[in-house]
């Protein structure tokens, strides 16, 4: 059984008030909050066990050194990856895909090559290909989505050739919820020659990920999505595509050998995480994503999707309120428009009964405009989210509805 209320209770945050109101927090998508246990875990590794990785040969030092690596493994357990040599530390998504198009992207792609990628990206799967374009002469080439956010496998294959050498596609649209057929679309991309990238942040918040099974070359996700603290993100890459690769950045412990004439790197991961780490960072993401695992991949989902429908059918009820993002199967993701009303307005209006949201172009801005809007207001979902949060949510969108 999934007892809401107890999971609440995890999460201290969701016991301040906002304005003199219950807090609904409906922005997970855009940041998760933090369960006590990874509350507890940085302060913790900070009070009791600090000091740099890998590098000294006393107490502290090996004790946190395990502990980080450990974390690597926990993280290996929740995408399912084949060796924890597979998994590389960044900041955050972002920098992770930076770094497959600086250390990959620049290394294997030439004039002609092209990237493939769907209207519904995130800037940050969007603008690392943009300028390997205008420097590498490549070409960028973006697959249609429905109007109502489906994926349309026919545009999908319409620009897949051999000429195809990387696809890069989120598999949960943070601003429309729409979930694409990672597995399938792979195998397909395969099939020309290309390899496939995965930006996983937010399907990694509510859908269990297995890589193998998708058989993806590359998957990026942020800690703090996933109920861990910010600073840390995670790249998978196949160990077969990562040997190949330059780092990313230069600098201490991703070498193997340094003189002044010449320089060896370290396999990965260790090649792509030059410097000091966010290292407790790291070790508090692995409780968040223990956490998660815990609780059950079963029956998170099956929470989620009764808030997705309950939520879905009273929205649906609200006069002049148009969810963007109706595709089958999405995620718990809300973007809509209420009587052309502004997004900041109505956001400004529901923070005031305690109802928190996100505005504007939720960095997929392309994706915002071709849906036809130029901002948009965004409720979102997570493992806390309660019925009675929904509830109080609809009532505060009926409250901005009779000020205008």
């Amino acid at each position: 059984m999934y007892d809401i209320n107890e999971i609440r209770k995890d999460f201290p945050i969701l016991n301040i008030q906002i304005n003199g109101k219950p807090n609904t927090f409906l922005d997970t998508a855009a940041s998760a909050q933090k369960p006590q246990c990874v509350i507890d875990t940085l302060v913790r590794v900070y009070s009791g066990t600090y000091a740099n990785v890998h590098r000294g040969s006393y107490y502290l030092s090996e004790q946190i050194t395990g502990l980080y690596e450990q974390a690597r493994e926990i993280i290996k357990t929740f995408i399912n990856a084949a060796s924890s040599h597979e998994i590389i530390y960044t900041r955050n998504a972002t920098e992770a895909f930076n770094l497959i198009a600086y250390s990959w992207g620049r290394n294997f792609l030439k004039t002609g090559d092209e990237v493939l990628i769907s209207e519904a990206e995130h800037h940050a799967n969007l603008i690392p290909w943009q300028i390997l374009r205008d420097e590498l002469g490549i070409k960028l080439k973006i697959f249609k989505i429905a109007n109502d956010g489906s994926y349309i496998e026919d545009e999908y294959l319409k620009l897949l050739n051999e000429k195809t050498k990387l696809v890069s596609v989120t598999a949960m649209s943070n601003v429309l919820g729409t979930v694409f057929p990672i597995k399938k679309m792979v195998s397909q991309a395969h099939k020309v020659g290309a390899l496939f990238a995965v930006d996983a942040c937010q399907y990694a918040v509510h859908r269990q990920i297995d890589v193998q099974d998708w058989d993806c070359d590359f998957l990026a996700f942020s800690g703090h999505k996933t109920y861990g603290p910010s600073g840390v993100g995670v790249l998978y890459g196949k160990m077969s595509v990562l040997e190949q690769m330059l780092p990313y950045q230069v600098g201490g412990d991703m070498v193997d050998t340094v003189s002044f004439e010449h320089t060896t790197y370290a396999l990965p991961p260790s090649r792509f995480e030059a410097g000091t780490p966010a290292i407790v960072d790291a070790i508090a993401l692995g409780s968040a994503l223990k956490y998660m695992m815990n609780i059950g991949w079963a029956r998170l989902e099956a929470h989620e999707q009764d808030l997705i429908v309950y939520a879905s059918q009273q929205l649906q009820e609200i006069a002049g309120l148009k969810i963007i993002g109706t595709a089958p199967d999405k995620g718990g993701v809300f973007s809509f428009d209420l009587n052309g009303i502004h997004a900041q307005d109505v956001a400004f209006i529901l923070d005031k009964e305690g109802v928190s949201i996100r505005t504007g172009h939720h960095c997929a801005e392309p994706l915002v405009k071709r849906m036809g809007y130029n901002s948009l207001a965004r409720a979102s979902i997570g493992l806390y989210t309660s019925r009675e949060d929904i509830d109080r949510f609809i009532q505060a969108l009926y409250k901005v509805s009779s000020f205008f």
